[in-house]
């Protein structure tokens, strides 16, 4: 965690450090209890939500950018990351970052260097949910899940990163090296069906479902059943690839 003076010396000179005009923001999906969640980090003292994200350093890509970002929110190392769009709107600058630091205690500086226009470059990032340990960041006091649907208020334009990032996911949905991502190695047909439910937002047939899966060679029948419900146990599937 940054302290008073490191915060201090970012506004002062984090350009020498830091792209000054350039940042990434990742929309993070998992899959969980038959709903598509988002990872989301809520500001100190605000109660606004924001995209995990950060400043391009001045002696890394935008790809490494991206899985830095992602390793110190999620813990994760390895994981699937796509950059799916650039947001470079004329108006689109940090204003929210004088109130979310002057909440803190912190004076930012007139005219200093991150509250000037930003170009953000999109990453979408999909993991296993029970693989993640979500950890908030130094300006920041929760770092938790939030169903797509349900989204609580976000700053920027962040909200819109999210809808452009769902429907790219959507456009993938056909892509097993994608959908793959959101699920265990093995998995039932029911949990892949809600999955796709998630992702389009209405129900499907679970019969019609089944048959498309299986004629379409993306998933294979294990011999072994999930069990442990109240109901009889499922067969468990793998994807073919």
């Amino acid at each position: 965690m940054l302290s008073r003076s490191d915060t201090e010396a970012f506004w002062a000179g984090g350009y020498r450090q830091y792209l000054p005009h350039v940042s990434v923001d990742s929309v993070v999906f998992g899959f969980q209890d038959g709903q598509l969640r988002v990872l989301l980090l809520r500001w100190k003292g605000l109660g606004i939500w924001s995209l995990p994200g950060g400043y391009v350093k001045l002696d890394e890509s935008l790809d490494a950018a991206a899985v830095r970002v992602l390793r110190d929110r999620t813990g994760l190392r390895r994981v699937f990351l796509r950059q799916f769009r650039t947001f470079g709107g004329i108006r689109r600058h940090e204003a929210h970052m004088t109130a979310l630091f002057e909440g803190l205690g912190l004076e930012v500086p007139r005219g200093a260097w991150p509250l000037g226009r930003v170009v953000s470059v999109g990453y979408l990032a999909l993991v296993d949910f029970a693989k993640v340990r979500p950890v908030p960041d130094f300006v920041s006091d929760a770092c938790t899940w939030h169903p797509v649907e349900r989204l609580p208020k976000l700053a920027f334009d962040h909200r819109a990163i999210v809808r452009v990032a769902l429907a790219t996911l959507r456009a993938g949905l056909d892509s097993e090296a994608m959908v793959a991502n959101l699920l265990p190695p093995r998995f039932t047909m029911p949990e892949l069906q809600r999955l796709h439910e998630g992702l389009l937002g209405r129900r499907l047939d679970r019969r019609n479902f089944r048959k498309q899966m299986i004629d379409r060679g993306v998933v294979v029948r294990l011999p072994a059943r999930r069990t442990g419900g109240a109901h009889r146990a499922p067969y468990l599937y793998r994807f073919t690839g």
